[in-house]
C-alpha cells in the first residue's frame, strides 16, 4: 500500500475503499499515529479548509446551509471554518481577510444586507481562490447557487389571489440585493398576470427584520385603501406583520392574508401558522460544497454556472382565506 493511499484512506477520500479506509485505520490507532496537517499541506498545497461566510447566525436559513455543506465536506476530507458578520460589511471584509490568511481552499459566501463594495470578493479572485456565492449573490461573474425567487414569489402572490384577497401588498427586503429584487419582480409579475394595477404604495421597503415587518404593516394599514394581504420577502418579516396584525385586532386569515418566505423554524409555530416557501436550505448547502470542490479538484472555474433551487410551497393557517 502506498503513502498516497494510506494519506488518502486516513483523510477519508471517497476514492478509497471502506475496506481500505478500516485496515488504515485500525494500523493507524495501533500504532497511535497522529497526521501532521502542516506537514500535510506543505506537500499537498492545500490546507483541506474551506471557508463559510454567513451574513448573520440569527436567521435558521443560514445554520441549514451550513449543515449542508458541512456535511457534505466531512465527506471529503474537509474541515470548515465559518465566519459570521453580524450583517456588517466591515466584519464581511475582516472575514474575508482571515480566509486568507488561514490559506483556505475555498470560500462559500452569502452576502451581508449592507454590502454595496466588492473589492474584497475581487481579491480572492485576483488570489485564485475559489469563490462561490450562495443565497445573496453580488453582480459579479462568479459560481452561485440561488434560489428561484421569482417564481417562488410569483406562486405565494398567486395563492393570494386565488384565495379570495383583493389588494396584495408587498415588504420587500433591500431591492439593491438580487435575492429581495427577484421576489419583487416574481409579486410584480404575478399581478400583471391577472390583470391587477400595481400600486406603488403596496410595496414597502424593509430590512429583513421582525421591527421593519411591524412597520411596513402600521404604514400600509393607515393607507386611505389599505391592503387586506401582504407577500412578504421573507420570514422574520412575516413574523412582524403578524405581530402587528394581532396589535391592531385583524384576524388572519379571516379579514387579513399573510405570506412569507424561506420556512423558517418558527413559521410552523406561529398563531396562526405561517403560509411561507421552503427554500430547501440543506440541498442549497451540498450544491454550493459541490460547486467549490469541483473547481477546488478540477481547477476549470467556469463563472457562468449558476445553480437554481426550486422553492417549495408550504400552506399554513395564515393564507387559507377559503378555509374560513
Amino acid at each position: 500500500m502506498t503513502a498516497a493511499t494510506v494519506s488518502r484512506a486516513l483523510s477519508d477520500h471517497p476514492e478509497i475503499s471502506a475496506k481500505t479506509k478500516a485496515i488504515v485505520k485500525e494500523a493507524a490507532q495501533r500504532l497511535d499515529y497522529k497526521a501532521n496537517r502542516i506537514a500535510s499541506s506543505l506537500r499537498s498545497g492545500k490546507t483541506h479548509v474551506i471557508g463559510v461566510l454567513i451574513p448573520t447566525a440569527e436567521n435558521a436559513f443560514f445554520g441549514s446551509v451550513i449543515h449542508g455543506i458541512t456535511n457534505l465536506a466531512s465527506k471529503h476530507g474537509y474541515s470548515v471554518l465559518i465566519h459570521e458578520c453580524d450583517e456588517l460589511y466591515e466584519l464581511e471584509v475582516k472575514g474575508i481577510q482571515t480566509f486568507i490568511g488561514a490559506r483556505v481552499d475555498g470560500i462559500i459566501a452569502s452576502l451581508s444586507r449592507n454590502t454595496l463594495d466588492y473589492d474584497h470578493f475581487l481579491d480572492v479572485k485576483r488570489r485564485n481562490i475559489p469563490l462561490v456565492f450562495f443565497d445573496r449573490v453580488p453582480d459579479l461573474d462568479i459560481p452561485s447557487v440561488v434560489i428561484d425567487g421569482f417564481n417562488g414569489s410569483f406562486w405565494a402572490t398567486q395563492h393570494l389571489i386565488d384565495q379570495g384577497y383583493k389588494r396584495i401588498a408587498h415588504i420587500s427586503g433591500p431591492l439593491y440585493i438580487n435575492t429581495f429584487n427577484d421576489r419583487f419582480k416574481g409579486y410584480e409579475a404575478a399581478l400583471k398576470a391577472n390583470d391587477i394595477s400595481f400600486d406603488e404604495n403596496l410595496v414597502f421597503s424593509g430590512n429583513i427584520s421582525i421591527e421593519s415587518g411591524m412597520e411596513g404593516t402600521r404604514h400600509l394599514l393607515s393607507l386611505p385603501e389599505p391592503p387586506d394581504a401582504i407577500f412578504a420577502a421573507e420570514d422574520f418579516t412575516a413574523l412582524g406583520i403578524l405581530k402587528q396584525l394581532k396589535i391592531s385586532k385583524i384576524h388572519v386569515p379571516e379579514q387579513f392574508g399573510v405570506f412569507g418566505f424561506c420556512n423558517d423554524m418558527f413559521s410552523e409555530h406561529t398563531t396562526p401558522s405561517l403560509s411561507t416557501m421552503d427554500q430547501q436550505t440543506v440541498l442549497m448547502g451540498q450544491e454550493a460544497f459541490k460547486l467549490l470542490n469541483q473547481i477546488i479538484e478540477n481547477g476549470n472555474e467556469d463563472n457562468s454556472s449558476k445553480i437554481v433551487v426550486k422553492p417549495l410551497p408550504v400552506i399554513r393557517e395564515s393564507s387559507l382565506k377559503k378555509v374560513h
